[in-house]
This record gives C-alpha cells, structure tokens and sequence, in this order.
C-alpha cells in the first residue's frame, strides 16, 4: 500500500487567502482541490510538498459568469460542472466534449477545470512507484539524470495528458493568473512549454483563477480523444479543432494536437490552409497532412509512437468532418467499443 508522507492541510477561505498561504513558501506549497492527480502523485513520491493549500472553500472559483458574449469559468469548477452546463455544451461543443471524456463520473465529481490544466505531465518511467522508480536509478524528471525515453535527450520527455488545455486553446481561451503581488491575463498557449519538468509558466506562487472564453458567434469546435479503453484512460493523442464560419466558408480555424509533446501542440499552417475555403475533402485532407508533421509522439506512453504518429492525421480527419457538418456519432462509439483500426 502506498501511504501520503506527512504534510500540513491549510484550507483557504478566499482567492487573497490561498494566494497568500502560496507567497509564504511557494517553493514548499502546492494547491489542491480534487486531488485526484496531486494525492497520486505524492503517495509515489513524485511530489513532496510540505503544505497543501486546500481550494475546494474558496466559492468564487467555482462559478460560471456571463462576460462581454462569452463565459468566464471558475478554475475551481468540477469537471461535473462544466459536462452538466446546458451553454457551455450549446456554445463550446469541443470543450464539453473534451470534459465529458475526462477520467470517471466519480474523478470528474471531484478534478477540477484549473486541475486538468495544470495536470502534470505523465511517463512511462515516471508514472511509477518510487521503488520502481529507484530500480532504475530514477529518471530526469525526477530524482535521477536521465531521460529514459531518449537518453540522450537534454530535456525531460514527459508527455503532457490534459484534455481540457487543447479545446481551450482552440476556443482561443485565456487564463487569469492570481498571486500575493497581483493578478495577470496570459492566452492559454503562453501558459504552456514544452518541457516535460518545466512545462508551466504559472510562477509557483500564483493561483489559476478563472479562464475567459470569447464569444462563440458563428464558431463550431469538436474534441477527439485516442485512448486505450472507451473510458477512464488519459489521452494518448487528442485533436482539437474550432472554426468561424462565414456562410459555407471557413473564416477562421484552430487546431491543436495533445499528448503528442511536453505540451499541447498548436498547428497554425493547418488551420491556415482551410481559411477561405470549404471544408471539403480536399481541404480536409490538406490541412490533416500539415498538423501531421506537428505530433511528434515518443515512448513514453500507450502504443508505439510509430501508430500515434501515423492517426494522428485520421483523428485530425474526423475532428474537420465533424466541424463541416458530418454524422461523426457511430465513428465516435466504434472508436471506443472496437479500437481504431476498425474505422480508420
């Protein structure tokens, strides 16, 4: 049995609160508000804080406001509370869905939105007990000097596994960042790099308060997810796509690979090809044969990257087909009940 080491809980009252406890040693602080990444993590001593700021009192954080035509959501919301709001799932299809296949009913009672953008990134040879893990010296990303999925690798290949980061980006969300000397807006790509360790730009004494969605006039946006099991799993590759339509063509487009690199992956040449055109087929194809020199999956998770990278162009297929209008349902449900290979 794996047990928590020992920790002091300090359960803040107010966003100032929680942003204060973070200032007195940010550096020895964490945040917690499900859990259900953080807990995991500490029992494998992947993570050792000293203090744990509790969110879950913190009511303003768990709100979903009405803001200049678009929706400013708590970071602090349930992934529960996004999948059961009947807008977000009218205006923001892609981030809904994306929601809707995080983990379980049960984790989704208890992750949170600002949770699953912060998730850590995820290994094969990180995502260990910390005896296995010693067993192999450690690994870069924690512990140890090398990076075991490329070993001479310079940096840290841990893959990022959030869904709910890729349609935000797609939706051209932005984040508000909240720390004891003030608050900051940053585009949700800006709080993202591309390293497996470092792979944040939120400072460790700031708190992700809420995150702003523009308006959805005249956008449409869809969320694919490649996962082992129809349900439970964390993404091993995921594309989210989002267009403006002006009549029958495409005014504006967003594309954006997940679980292919440290973090999600826009694939602005992709979308770039459809503006000014129908979603045709050709079109289509286009711009999934760009966003497929984009992923650049390792093996640090499920499947050979050879296949990830090679579906990715069919996820990005699927995601353009469903924008433009197409039936995607039973593509959908064959996906999750037979595997890829039955539909691509």
């Amino acid at each position: 049995m794996m047990r928590l080491p020992e920790f002091q809980y300090r359960a803040a009252r107010t966003l100032e609160e929680a942003a204060a406890l973070l200032a007195a040693a940010p550096g020895e602080t964490m945040l917690v508000a499900g859990g259900t990444d953080v807990l995991p993590n500490m029992k494998r001593r992947q993570q050792v804080p000293k203090t744990l700021v509790g969110l879950r009192g913190v009511t303003e954080i768990q709100r979903v406001t009405p803001a200049d035509g678009g929706l400013v959501l708590g970071g602090g919301l349930t992934l529960t509370a996004l999948v059961h709001h009947a807008d977000l799932r009218a205006r923001y299809a892609g981030l809904w869905q994306a929601a809707a296949q995080i983990a379980t009913p049960h984790l989704r009672n208890m992750g949170t939105l600002g949770g699953n953008l912060c998730l850590d990134t995820r290994c094969t040879y990180y995502d260990q007990s910390y005896e296995w893990r010693k067993a192999i010296d450690f690994c870069m990303k924690k512990d140890g000097q090398v990076c075991w999925v490329a070993p001479s690798s310079p940096r840290c290949l841990a893959v990022s596994s959030t869904d709910t980061a890729p349609a935000l980006m797609a939706l051209g969300a932005r984040v508000r960042l909240v720390s004891a000397a003030g608050a900051r807006t940053v585009e949700l790509d800006a709080l993202y790099r591309n390293d497996g360790i470092d792979y944040l730009t939120r400072r460790p004494d700031e708190v992700l308060a809420d995150v702003t969605l523009p308006p959805a006039d005249g956008w449409r946006s869809t969320y694919w997810k490649l996962r082992r099991r129809g349900s439970f799993d964390f993404p091993v590759l995921s594309v989210a796509a989002a267009a403006r339509f002006d009549g029958d063509l495409v005014a504006e487009a967003r594309l954006v690979l997940g679980a292919v690199a440290s973090r999600p992956m826009p694939a602005p040449a992709a979308a770039a090809v459809l503006v000014g055109r129908r979603l045709d087929d050709e079109a289509i194809a286009e711009a999934a044969d760009l966003a497929f020199g984009v992923a650049k999956p390792m093996d640090n998770t499920d499947f050979t990257l050879v296949w990830r990278k090679r579906v990715s162009r069919a996820f990005v297929t699927y995601a353009l087909r469903e924008l433009r209008g197409d039936d995607m349902r039973d593509c959908r449900v064959r996906i999750a009940r037979q595997g890829l290979d039955q539909v691509a």
